[in-house]
């Protein structure tokens, strides 16, 4: 039988362990032991005073001398920032989005606080800094970083498309050229030279994309030289664009919408005029003339068309 080697002289309970050795029965420090007392009056104390233990057969539970809940924790934390933000947001709702890029702190406050913002109403299809995000079409929805609008990238512009929404339209052509006029016309958009075949003016291209393919701005159409593109770029991705069209309701168009934030009610016209700014200070806004500071916002129409939303009337559709 195993024998516990007792170097110390101090009292074991006699069981062996791990052939030699022995169980002290010496007590706890006083310190840990007070820490223990401690910890147990804390815990009876936490109990008593916050929510608790649920009453099943009441369906509740005990709520704590405290009258605490997460909500009230919530709304008060939520009141000293509303506190600290108020003087920027009094100040916002009357001025025009240029006017907001025009002051210094509000466009540094909207950069900071419009994060949230386009988080959750932007983010999901431009990405989360506006990289825009990818199909195996294509973009699904355009990059808000680079300085290619398809309905122009002025502050008014991007407010006015967040507002209203965009939704361009492109005929579908699939019955209007043949099979030879098609990889033409394809195959000339592809090199970034539409107007390098008749077929572009024939075939009613220019009526859209103007008489040199760079687009027309008032329209949301493409620009087809500068090889920058909303769907997919390759000769047979240009072809079923110009034979399905955009938005054109073909089973098989194309399909770019960017929802109308204005009418959808989600968003206040104060945070309309934020993500405008923000977006906008991603670094691809188009400079404007100089804001006046103080001009009340006026209404934005909905027609479709800017940077956010993809449109345009001929061959191939790209960007914002």
């Amino acid at each position: 039988m195993s024998e516990i080697r007792d170097v110390t002289g101090a009292p074991t309970t006699g069981h062996v362990w791990d052939d030699d050795l022995g169980d002290f029965i010496n007590q706890p420090p006083r310190w840990w032991m007070l820490g223990l007392f401690a910890s147990a009056l804390f815990v009876v104390i936490y109990w008593v005073y916050y929510p608790s233990v649920p009453v099943s057969s009441a369906g509740s539970y005990y709520k704590g001398t405290a009258g605490w809940t997460a909500i009230k924790e919530m709304e008060a934390d939520t009141g000293e920032v509303d506190a600290v933000r108020g003087k920027f947001e009094a100040k916002l709702k009357g001025l025009t989005p240029a006017a907001i890029l025009a002051d210094k702190e509000l466009t540094e406050y909207v950069k900071r606080s419009g994060k949230v913002l386009f988080g959750d109403n932007c983010a999901g299809c431009h990405g989360q800094n506006g990289t825009g995000t990818r199909t195996k079409d294509g973009l699904f929805a355009p990059i808000l970083n680079d300085d290619d609008w398809l309905y122009g990238g002025k502050i008014d512009d991007i407010y006015t498309t967040i507002k209203g929404g965009r939704q361009g339209m492109m005929l579908a052509h699939k019955d209007m050229v043949s099979a030879a006029e098609l990889d033409t016309l394809a195959n000339a958009v592809a090199q970034g030279k539409p107007t390098s075949t008749p077929l572009f003016a024939e075939k009613g291209c220019i009526a859209c994309h103007g008489a040199d393919g760079k687009g027309i701005q008032a329209m949301g159409s493409a620009n087809l030289t500068d090889k920058i593109w909303r769907f997919d770029s390759s000769v047979e991705g240009i072809k079923r664009t110009i034979q399905y069209g955009v938005n054109s309701g073909d089973p098989k168009t194309r399909v770019a919408v960017m929802p109308n934030f204005g009418e959808a009610g989600k968003l206040s016209d104060t945070e309309i005029k934020k993500l405008a700014v923000y977006v906008y200070k991603f670094g691809g806004g188009q400079a404007d003339a100089p804001a006046v500071p103080a001009a009340p916002v006026v209404a934005a129409a909905s027609a479709p068309a800017d940077a956010m939303a993809p449109a345009a009337a001929a061959p191939e559709q790209k960007a914002k």
